[in-house]
């Protein structure tokens, strides 16, 4: 069996329907309106509270709403869905709430915002057709206006300002591509292109000078990444951006395929997450397999090979 149809195995209907939107080119596959029966989608919006959230803080590693919105969106829920569009209100409501913005600060010139918090909410904002939402919009001016030189992020009040952190920049990337995707604004559109130069700058794992990985965690392949950098990840939002193929990116492109295991899938590499009813923190809102080739690590994988040819 290869590892396409593996997936159409799959009893999530989200992973189905992306596998033939994306892998196979089929336009209106009919999973699409089936995303929101799927096991793990059910799991993600179980417990739903009546202002949205889901009884912890929004933020709450991994069970708040901000965390659970970049998980759905991932599995392919439809745009303007109703507890959908409740959650984001309560990430909304934070992000450009008077407490948070009085939060940012600016340090020798250069604001020092962890912007993966902006960055993977205006992504889902803007895949769940909120771009127009004026907040959503403050997030976008935001994250351009809070951009360092590099073209990255970063919240560390000690940086010197020569390099932002490509954990910080990932997700400013994606949310950026997509609120471009949204609403055409060029601003949004050259910002996350200024970022996608800064990782290929650097074959998106490689210190400069010596070629080595900046960090072991940057060559795992891990699902879900929520705030870190992993090169899968990454070449998954250049993918979408059009820029897989760059021959900067090929580096990292040959070490997706050296992980491919002799069935044609993919295993994670790594992971940040706890199962649920562990003890301590980081705690997953479902078990997205500890064991064994992982259904999203090679959706992700298949979709960054099949763009870069």
């Amino acid at each position: 069996m290869s590892a396409v149809d593996w997936l159409l195995e799959s009893d999530e209907p989200g992973i189905v329907f992306q596998v033939k939107r994306d892998l196979l080119g089929e336009q209106d596959p009919p999973e699409a309106a089936r995303v929101l029966d799927g096991q793990r989608v059910r799991a993600l919006l179980a417990g739903q509270q009546p202002d949205g959230g889901f009884g912890v803080n929004v933020y709450g590693k991994w069970g708040g709403a901000h965390w659970r919105l970049v998980s759905l969106v991932e599995l392919g829920v439809p745009a303007h869905e109703k507890r959908c569009v409740a959650a984001a209100e309560t990430v909304l409501a934070w992000l450009t709430g008077a407490s948070h913005r009085s939060r940012v600060k600016t340090i020798n010139g250069l604001v020092r915002r962890c912007g993966s918090q902006e960055g993977n909410a205006l992504a889902v904002c803007s895949r769940l057709g909120l771009a127009d939402d004026p907040r959503v919009q403050l997030l976008a001016e935001s994250l351009v206006e809070w951009q360092w030189p590099d073209g990255g992020w970063n919240c560390d009040k000690n940086a010197t300002g020569r390099r932002s952190s490509f954990n910080e920049s990932l997700a400013p990337m994606w949310g950026l591509h997509e609120y471009w995707t949204a609403t055409e604004d060029d601003a949004a559109k050259e910002a996350a292109t200024r970022t996608a130069e800064l990782f290929l700058e650097h074959r998106l794992f490689r210190v400069g000078g010596t070629g080595e990985a900046i960090r072991p965690s940057f060559v795992a392949l891990h699902y879900p990444p929520y705030w870190h950098y992993d090169i899968l990840q990454a070449l998954l939002v250049l993918s979408r951006m059009g820029l897989a193929s760059d021959p900067r990116a090929q580096d990292a492109i040959e070490l997706i395929e050296e992980r491919r295991l002799a069935d044609g899938r993919w295993r994670a590499g790594g992971r940040w997450w706890k199962p649920p009813g562990a003890n301590g923190g980081n705690v997953e809102v479902l078990d997205w397999g500890r064991s064994g080739q992982s259904e999203m690590v090679t959706l992700n994988a298949l979709r960054v090979l099949h763009a870069a040819k």
